[in-house]
């Protein structure tokens, strides 16, 4: 027998039964899924599906060369034939955009893009935080005003509704400005840090100079009263940036969309400015962000394009799921609607020929395989979970007839006409 092997770690396998260490199943990654479509589409937003690997230099462009997945998180690799630096990608903005760039998708005018994926980091795996983690991400491109700004946040907010989960997560919001007033600020908070350097740790005297706003994200107990104190961005902010913001808070006070001033939220790319948010909650540990997002109007520019404002936001699905698992309530009934069993010379054809059109008619329909007793099969019946149980043996076969058995007892066991068959199960589904 050959030695097993696993799966990489940090990357999970999703099965139909919990597992040990990975509680999400598949039935309900899968109702997940659809909840999501028929969420996008209440929006306006049309589904773009990028592939996994993209250039290097496009994220290294897009998120910064000086930012953590940038420098230490990315899966890269070279491509021998092309002679090409590739790498799998870490978030979704970023390919998105490129293939909106590619293809000119802006040409008549503003679109509304979602995606869902895979994403790719190298860390530490832990509860909440994986190597291939998934993202559901919407990006909203030509639109200039709070107004859209205000509309994803009540977007975010419809969806923890139908998950059962609002009570669990508070917004944070904030305003990085614009560029020129990023460099202002910036200015200043260097110089604060610098005079703060003895007591910075090993991250924060990395990030001092390459990516400062990003020191007053420590989570660092020890650097909390420094980065209380440190220069606001806010108090940086010109007219627009400042009538952009209010403008946009105006609008969640009027759709009544609770929020939390957070003036230190800065978000970990580069690309982000104007408003940023994050959706957060306390019953994950240290993950405590599910969903992020901001503007980040330069970057359609940057990747090649014709400038264009944007927002757009991502949510890790596995954070969410493990949310919704626990305390929300999607219904999740990965179990078929009827299991068929048969016994007898001829029988097994029969049965199928039952089956199929019971799947015609819009059931879920388990066939059982292979040469068991009727007893044996309806112990696996039984297990799988099924409503009904469909029966065909000598007797049946005679007179044309089929059992039926639910398997809940509400309505017993009954032999009716073969052709009465859909009509009957239609009635017992829907009663």
């Amino acid at each position: 027998m050959g030695q097993k092997i696993q799966a990489v770690k940090g990357m999970n396998d999703l099965l139909p039964v919990e597992q040990k260490d990975f509680k999400l199943t598949a039935a309900l990654w899968q109702e997940f899924e659809m909840t999501v479509n028929n969420w996008t589409r209440r929006y306006g937003y049309s589904q773009i599906r990028t592939p996994i690997v993209e250039q290097t230099g496009l994220f290294v462009r897009s998120i910064g060369e000086e930012t953590d997945v940038v420098g230490k998180e990315m899966y890269t690799f070279s491509d021998s034939n092309d002679k090409l630096s590739l790498t799998l990608r870490p978030e979704g903005t970023a390919s998105c955009l490129r293939a909106v760039v590619e293809h000119n998708l802006l040409y008549n005018g503003p679109v509304k893009l979602w995606y869902m994926g895979p994403m790719f980091r190298r860390e530490r795996p832990q509860k909440g935080r994986y190597r291939q983690f998934h993202q559901v991400g919407i990006e909203a491109l030509g639109y200039e005003g709070p107004d859209i700004d205000a509309e994803i946040i009540a977007m975010c907010a419809d969806l923890w509704r139908e998950l059962g989960i609002s009570d669990l997560l508070k917004l944070e919001i904030n305003s990085l400005g614009n560029r020129e007033e990023r460099s202002a600020h910036r200015e200043a908070l260097v110089a604060y840090l610098e005079q703060h350097e003895a007591i910075l740790d090993e991250d924060s005297k990395r990030r001092m100079y390459t990516n400062p706003l990003r020191v007053l994200d420590t989570k660092n107990p020890a650097l909390q009263k420094m980065a209380d104190e440190a220069p606001r961005l806010s108090d940086y902010l010109g007219e627009a940036s400042r009538a952009h913001y209010e403008g946009f808070k105006k609008f969640l006070d009027g759709l009544g969309v609770d929020y939390y001033e957070n003036p230190r939220l800065v978000r970990g790319l580069d690309y982000y400015n104007q408003t940023v948010f994050e959706w957060t909650t306390d019953k994950l540990g240290a993950q405590a962000t599910v969903c992020g997002g901001g503007r980040y109007d330069g970057l359609i520019e940057e990747l090649g394009g014709k400038s264009a404002p944007s927002i757009g936001f991502a949510m890790g699905v596995e954070r969410l799921l493990l949310l919704v698992k626990e305390f929300g309530s999607l219904q999740v009934d990965a179990a078929a609607d009827i299991y068929a069993i048969y016994q007898g010379d001829g029988a097994a054809l029969q049965v199928m020929r039952y089956a199929q059109k019971l799947r015609a008619a819009g059931f879920d329909v388990i066939q059982h395989c292979g040469s068991q007793s009727l007893k044996a099969q309806m112990k696996k019946a039984d297990a799988s979970g099924t409503r009904f149980a469909l029966i065909v043996a000598g007797d049946e076969l005679a007179t044309d007839t089929v059992t039926l058995k639910d398997m809940r007892g509400e309505r017993g066991q009954v032999t009716i006409a073969s052709a009465d068959l859909i009509n009957t199960l239609q009635g017992w589904k829907q009663a």
